[in-house]
Protein backbone atom coordinates (compact mmCIF):
# COMPACT_ATOMS: atom_id res chain seq x y z
CA UNK A 1 0.00 0.00 0.00
CA UNK A 2 1.23 3.85 -0.92
CA UNK A 3 -0.94 6.67 0.71
CA UNK A 4 -2.69 8.52 -1.16
CA UNK A 5 -0.72 11.91 -0.71
CA UNK A 6 1.90 10.63 -3.16
CA UNK A 7 -0.15 11.26 -5.69
CA UNK A 8 -0.39 14.76 -6.53
CA UNK A 9 0.70 15.85 -9.34
CA UNK A 10 2.32 12.33 -10.24
CA UNK A 11 -0.82 11.10 -12.87
CA UNK A 12 0.60 13.85 -15.38
CA UNK A 13 4.07 13.14 -14.79
CA UNK A 14 3.32 9.27 -14.72
CA UNK A 15 2.00 9.98 -17.95
CA UNK A 16 4.72 12.01 -19.54
CA UNK A 17 7.81 9.86 -18.03
CA UNK A 18 8.08 7.35 -20.89
CA UNK A 19 8.33 10.41 -22.90
CA UNK A 20 10.53 12.08 -22.00
CA UNK A 21 13.20 10.24 -20.34
CA UNK A 22 15.12 8.20 -23.05
CA UNK A 23 14.14 4.10 -22.68
CA UNK A 24 17.40 2.71 -22.55
CA UNK A 25 18.21 4.71 -19.04
CA UNK A 26 15.07 4.76 -17.60
CA UNK A 27 15.25 1.92 -14.86
CA UNK A 28 11.85 0.80 -14.27
CA UNK A 29 10.21 2.81 -11.16
CA UNK A 30 7.40 1.91 -8.62
CA UNK A 31 5.93 2.23 -5.12
CA UNK A 32 3.73 0.27 -3.22
CA UNK A 33 2.43 -3.24 -4.82
CA UNK A 34 0.68 -2.05 -8.31
CA UNK A 35 2.22 -4.73 -11.24
CA UNK A 36 1.60 -4.83 -14.63
CA UNK A 37 1.20 -8.46 -15.66
CA UNK A 38 0.78 -8.59 -18.87
CA UNK A 39 1.02 -6.21 -22.01
CA UNK A 40 -0.04 -7.30 -25.66
CA UNK A 41 0.44 -5.62 -28.74
CA UNK A 42 -1.49 -6.15 -31.87
CA UNK A 43 -3.19 -8.87 -30.01
CA UNK A 44 0.39 -10.99 -30.47
CA UNK A 45 0.46 -10.16 -33.85
CA UNK A 46 3.78 -8.29 -35.89
CA UNK A 47 2.72 -5.14 -37.39
CA UNK A 48 3.33 -5.01 -41.29
CA UNK A 49 3.70 -1.96 -43.02
CA UNK A 50 3.34 -0.88 -46.43
CA UNK A 51 4.42 2.74 -47.96
CA UNK A 52 1.64 4.32 -48.29
CA UNK A 53 -1.16 2.77 -45.89
CA UNK A 54 -1.77 3.52 -41.95
CA UNK A 55 -1.91 0.75 -39.76
CA UNK A 56 -4.07 0.27 -36.53
CA UNK A 57 -3.44 -1.26 -33.77
CA UNK A 58 -3.71 -1.84 -30.18
CA UNK A 59 -1.93 -2.40 -26.47
CA UNK A 60 -3.18 -3.91 -24.03
CA UNK A 61 -2.05 -3.66 -20.68
CA UNK A 62 -3.08 -5.05 -17.86
CA UNK A 63 -2.46 -4.09 -14.08
CA UNK A 64 -3.14 -4.84 -10.68
CA UNK A 65 -3.53 -3.47 -7.22
CA UNK A 66 -5.31 -4.43 -3.58
CA UNK A 67 -6.98 -0.99 -4.02
CA UNK A 68 -7.73 -1.39 -7.58
CA UNK A 69 -6.38 0.47 -11.11
CA UNK A 70 -6.97 4.39 -11.31
CA UNK A 71 -7.77 4.71 -15.17
CA UNK A 72 -7.77 7.91 -17.77
CA UNK A 73 -4.01 9.52 -16.43
CA UNK A 74 -1.47 6.79 -17.89
CA UNK A 75 -0.85 5.59 -21.22
CA UNK A 76 1.73 3.02 -23.14
CA UNK A 77 4.01 4.30 -25.51
CA UNK A 78 6.02 2.41 -28.55
CA UNK A 79 9.79 3.59 -29.44
CA UNK A 80 12.40 2.12 -31.64
CA UNK A 81 15.80 3.54 -30.49
CA UNK A 82 15.80 6.40 -27.64
CA UNK A 83 18.39 9.33 -27.97
CA UNK A 84 20.52 11.15 -25.12
CA UNK A 85 18.32 14.56 -25.76
CA UNK A 86 15.15 12.53 -24.56
CA UNK A 87 14.07 12.27 -28.44
CA UNK A 88 13.33 8.80 -30.26
CA UNK A 89 14.15 7.39 -33.93
CA UNK A 90 10.36 6.17 -34.54
CA UNK A 91 7.72 6.77 -31.38
CA UNK A 92 4.13 6.28 -31.47
CA UNK A 93 1.59 6.96 -28.84
CA UNK A 94 -2.41 6.07 -28.73
CA UNK A 95 -4.83 8.44 -30.09
CA UNK A 96 -6.99 8.15 -27.31
CA UNK A 97 -5.18 8.73 -23.38
CA UNK A 98 -7.68 6.76 -21.64
CA UNK A 99 -8.21 3.99 -23.93
CA UNK A 100 -10.63 1.51 -23.01
CA UNK A 101 -10.38 -0.56 -19.46
CA UNK A 102 -12.34 -3.40 -18.71
CA UNK A 103 -12.16 -4.26 -15.20
CA UNK A 104 -11.53 -8.16 -14.60
CA UNK A 105 -11.93 -7.90 -11.12
CA UNK A 106 -11.87 -5.44 -8.23
CA UNK A 107 -8.47 -5.39 -8.34
CA UNK A 108 -7.34 -5.66 -12.02
CA UNK A 109 -8.28 -3.85 -14.78
CA UNK A 110 -7.26 -4.61 -18.49
CA UNK A 111 -7.09 -0.99 -20.45
CA UNK A 112 -7.04 -1.51 -24.74
CA UNK A 113 -5.45 1.77 -26.44
CA UNK A 114 -5.53 2.10 -30.13
CA UNK A 115 -2.85 3.52 -32.32
CA UNK A 116 -2.03 4.50 -35.21
CA UNK A 117 1.63 4.08 -37.50
CA UNK A 118 2.05 5.95 -40.38
CA UNK A 119 4.88 4.26 -42.63
CA UNK A 120 5.87 7.73 -44.32
CA UNK A 121 6.26 9.60 -40.69
CA UNK A 122 6.86 6.94 -37.71
CA UNK A 123 9.46 4.71 -38.90
CA UNK A 124 11.52 7.58 -39.99
CA UNK A 125 13.76 5.29 -42.48
CA UNK A 126 14.45 1.68 -42.80
CA UNK A 127 16.75 1.00 -39.62
CA UNK A 128 13.84 1.11 -37.57
CA UNK A 129 12.10 -2.23 -38.77
CA UNK A 130 12.56 -4.40 -36.27
CA UNK A 131 11.76 -5.04 -32.54
CA UNK A 132 10.23 -1.84 -30.79
CA UNK A 133 9.55 -1.70 -27.03
CA UNK A 134 6.68 -0.48 -25.41
CA UNK A 135 6.81 1.22 -22.11
CA UNK A 136 3.96 0.86 -19.97
CA UNK A 137 2.77 2.96 -16.81
CA UNK A 138 -0.08 2.05 -14.19
CA UNK A 139 -1.17 4.14 -11.09
CA UNK A 140 -3.72 2.63 -8.34
CA UNK A 141 -6.66 3.99 -6.89
CA UNK A 142 -4.64 4.81 -3.42
CA UNK A 143 -1.32 6.24 -5.22
CA UNK A 144 0.83 3.19 -5.97
CA UNK A 145 2.27 3.17 -9.16
CA UNK A 146 4.41 1.43 -11.63
CA UNK A 147 6.70 2.64 -15.11
CA UNK A 148 7.95 -0.17 -16.81
CA UNK A 149 10.22 1.05 -19.14
CA UNK A 150 10.20 -2.28 -21.17
CA UNK A 151 7.26 -4.01 -20.61
CA UNK A 152 6.62 -5.67 -24.14
CA UNK A 153 8.36 -5.99 -27.32
CA UNK A 154 6.84 -5.80 -30.92
CA UNK A 155 7.86 -6.60 -34.65
CA UNK A 156 7.37 -3.52 -37.04
CA UNK A 157 8.01 -5.15 -40.17
CA UNK A 158 8.58 -3.98 -43.88
CA UNK A 159 5.88 -5.49 -45.83
CA UNK A 160 6.98 -7.97 -48.79
CA UNK A 161 5.84 -8.91 -52.17
CA UNK A 162 6.46 -12.42 -54.10
CA UNK A 163 5.48 -12.90 -57.94
CA UNK A 164 5.74 -16.25 -59.59
CA UNK A 165 5.59 -16.85 -63.42
CA UNK A 166 6.69 -20.69 -64.92
CA UNK A 167 6.72 -21.35 -68.18
CA UNK A 168 5.86 -22.52 -71.16
CA UNK A 169 2.86 -23.93 -70.57
CA UNK A 170 1.53 -26.36 -71.39
CA UNK A 171 4.67 -28.16 -70.91
CA UNK A 172 5.42 -31.85 -71.84
CA UNK A 173 5.83 -34.41 -69.67
CA UNK A 174 9.72 -34.19 -68.19
CA UNK A 175 10.43 -30.81 -70.21
CA UNK A 176 12.35 -28.25 -68.47
CA UNK A 177 10.26 -25.22 -67.17
CA UNK A 178 11.62 -22.12 -66.03
CA UNK A 179 9.84 -20.43 -63.26
CA UNK A 180 10.77 -16.48 -62.68
CA UNK A 181 9.98 -14.33 -59.94
CA UNK A 182 10.75 -11.47 -57.98
CA UNK A 183 10.87 -10.31 -53.98
CA UNK A 184 10.15 -7.07 -52.96
CA UNK A 185 9.98 -5.13 -49.51
CA UNK A 186 8.52 -2.05 -48.71
CA UNK A 187 11.21 0.89 -48.47
CA UNK A 188 10.38 3.08 -46.13
CA UNK A 189 12.70 6.32 -47.44
CA UNK A 190 11.84 6.12 -51.16
CA UNK A 191 7.81 4.90 -50.39
CA UNK A 192 8.22 2.46 -53.22
CA UNK A 193 9.09 -1.34 -53.36
CA UNK A 194 12.84 -2.53 -53.97
CA UNK A 195 14.20 -5.90 -54.55
CA UNK A 196 15.17 -7.43 -51.51
CA UNK A 197 18.73 -9.06 -52.60
CA UNK A 198 20.77 -12.06 -52.31
CA UNK A 199 17.44 -13.80 -50.50
CA UNK A 200 17.02 -17.74 -50.09
CA UNK A 201 13.77 -18.32 -51.64
CA UNK A 202 12.14 -21.79 -51.93
CA UNK A 203 10.54 -23.41 -55.18
CA UNK A 204 6.86 -25.70 -54.35
CA UNK A 205 4.84 -27.67 -55.93
CA UNK A 206 1.94 -28.45 -55.38
CA UNK A 207 0.39 -32.00 -57.84
CA UNK A 208 -3.02 -31.51 -58.77
CA UNK A 209 -5.42 -32.62 -56.98
CA UNK A 210 -2.90 -32.21 -53.98
CA UNK A 211 -3.27 -29.87 -50.54
CA UNK A 212 0.19 -29.90 -49.71
CA UNK A 213 3.05 -27.95 -51.21
CA UNK A 214 6.57 -29.68 -51.75
CA UNK A 215 10.01 -27.60 -51.71
CA UNK A 216 11.97 -28.88 -54.81
CA UNK A 217 14.78 -26.63 -54.83
CA UNK A 218 16.02 -23.14 -53.11
CA UNK A 219 16.94 -19.78 -55.44
CA UNK A 220 18.56 -17.06 -54.41
CA UNK A 221 17.02 -13.27 -55.66
CA UNK A 222 19.71 -11.33 -57.69
CA UNK A 223 20.96 -7.80 -57.40
CA UNK A 224 17.73 -6.78 -57.81
CA UNK A 225 15.24 -9.07 -56.14
CA UNK A 226 14.61 -11.02 -59.14
CA UNK A 227 14.45 -15.26 -59.17
CA UNK A 228 15.03 -17.66 -61.81
CA UNK A 229 15.52 -21.10 -61.77
CA UNK A 230 14.67 -24.52 -63.96
CA UNK A 231 12.65 -27.65 -62.61
CA UNK A 232 11.43 -30.90 -64.78
CA UNK A 233 7.70 -31.00 -65.60
CA UNK A 234 6.96 -34.08 -64.06
CA UNK A 235 2.68 -33.74 -63.70
CA UNK A 236 0.26 -31.14 -63.44
CA UNK A 237 0.06 -28.53 -61.03
CA UNK A 238 1.01 -25.27 -58.99
CA UNK A 239 4.03 -23.90 -58.47
CA UNK A 240 4.89 -21.06 -56.25
CA UNK A 241 8.26 -19.40 -54.29
CA UNK A 242 8.03 -19.12 -50.40
CA UNK A 243 10.15 -16.75 -48.36
CA UNK A 244 10.55 -17.86 -44.90
CA UNK A 245 10.92 -13.98 -44.12
CA UNK A 246 14.09 -12.13 -41.88
CA UNK A 247 14.16 -10.11 -38.63
CA UNK A 248 13.08 -7.13 -40.73
CA UNK A 249 10.82 -8.47 -43.20
CA UNK A 250 7.56 -10.82 -42.82
CA UNK A 251 7.66 -14.37 -44.69
CA UNK A 252 5.57 -14.20 -47.84
CA UNK A 253 3.93 -16.71 -50.22
CA UNK A 254 3.34 -15.91 -54.08
CA UNK A 255 -0.07 -17.09 -55.80
CA UNK A 256 -0.14 -19.74 -57.40
CA UNK A 257 0.96 -20.92 -60.92
CA UNK A 258 -0.80 -23.67 -62.26
CA UNK A 259 0.43 -25.81 -65.48
CA UNK A 260 -0.80 -28.45 -67.56
CA UNK A 261 1.43 -31.39 -68.71
CA UNK A 262 1.02 -32.85 -71.58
Amino acid sequence: MHHRTTVAGFAGALALSALTIPGAAQADDSSGDIRITNVVVNGGRDIVLGTTYVKTFTIAVTATDDSGIEVGKTFPVMWHTPFPNGDYHGLVMPDNFAGKCVRQSFTTTTCTYTLEINPRVDPQDNTTAGTWTVSAPALANDGDYITKDSAAKAKVLRNSRLTVNASPEPVKKNKTITVTGALTRANWETYKYGGYTKQPVKLQFKKKGSSTYKTLKTATTDSKGNLRTTTKATADGHFRYFFAGTSTTPAVASTADYVDVK
